[in-house]
């Protein structure tokens, strides 16, 4: 019995001495150059600052769209994108269609992508009816694009109402709430 528990202490001795001296050994071994990082300046006109538009500002235009329509017992869908064409936020009011809800994103993508409200690219389509195939879009009146010192910084899309023009008017009641 002697003779397991000395075999057993002098393993453990071994084992330790190993340890040891690997962790001395990277201790005191140079580190490794660190990779080149790449190195950004905003004074280096390398960065770009962009406004966007908050999740609470964008439930603001969206609730105040779904309020212009409920105004006048329209039952509508209000989708707000950033920038790049995400969804910020959807808004679906009581009965409106389920149509709605993909047509109301596809405005407000087509709006912001082209910084312009989609009634006035619905007339483009007449001279180049190819716009039409773009994934995503949709060249139906009732998407408006929210701007900041004249640049697209989201969309507004408005879907269930009897016509285009009543869309974009509610659409344009969200972006006069994000001015007031």
């Amino acid at each position: 019995m002697k003779k397991k528990i000395l075999f057993g202490a002098a393993t453990a001795a071994v084992v330790a001495a190993g340890t040891f001296g690997a962790v001395s050994a990277n201790a005191s071994a140079p580190a490794a150059a660190p990779a080149v990082a790449a190195k950004a300046d905003a004074s280096n006109q390398n960065l770009q600052q962009t406004t966007h538009l908050t999740i609470e500002a964008a439930t603001k235009a969206a609730q105040a769209t779904l309020d212009a329509a409920e105004d006048e017992n329209q039952r509508i869908t209000v989708a707000v994108v950033d920038r790049n064409g995400n969804t910020i936020v959807t808004l679906r009011g009581d009965g409106a269609g389920p149509q709605s809800y993909e047509s109301a994103e596809r405005k407000a993508f087509t709006a912001v992508s082209w910084n312009a409200p989609t009634s006035v690219l619905a007339g483009r389509l007449a001279q180049a009816p190819n716009l039409k195939d773009i994934p995503g879009t949709l060249f139906l009146g009732g998407g408006v694009p929210v701007t900041a010192k004249g640049a697209p910084i989201a969309g507004i899309g408005v879907a269930g109402a009897p016509s285009g023009d009543l869309d974009e008017k509610f659409a344009k009641a969200g972006v006069e709430a994000l001015n007031k």
